[in-house]
């Protein structure tokens, strides 16, 4: 609810790492991992925020920031072909009044 990020490993109760505000305080509405590149993760804000995490490139900060300032997006999911070695990888945004759009991800975040 305040837009904090925990990394946690399934055999500790404590985050291997910790983003505080990320999204200045916006509650994050969604966050999904890549399907075709695992370092690679998305967030979703509740003002119609994407942020786009690399931990390959950047672990402390977020690479990209997309936003949707008229549409109200109430949830996202990722889609992806991790068999294929073309990482195409897209995110699928639900809108309030029902419209949904896919957004493709550059390569640099999707190759494997």
């Amino acid at each position: 609810s305040d837009g904090s990020i925990r990394l946690h490993q399934m055999t500790s109760e404590y985050p291997l790492m910790q983003w505080n505000d990320s999204t200045n305080g916006q509650p994050i509405i969604a966050l999904q991992w890549a399907l075709t590149r695992p370092a690679v993760f998305f967030v979703l804000d509740a003002s119609s925020n994407i942020y786009i995490w690399d931990l390959l490139e950047n672990d402390l900060l977020p690479v990209a920031k997309e936003t949707f300032p008229s549409e109200n997006v109430v949830t996202m999911t990722v889609l992806g072909e991790p068999e294929k070695p073309k990482g195409l990888l897209g995110i699928v945004l639900a809108k309030e009044h029902g419209q949904v759009d896919i957004q493709f991800v550059k390569k640099k975040w999707a190759i494997p």
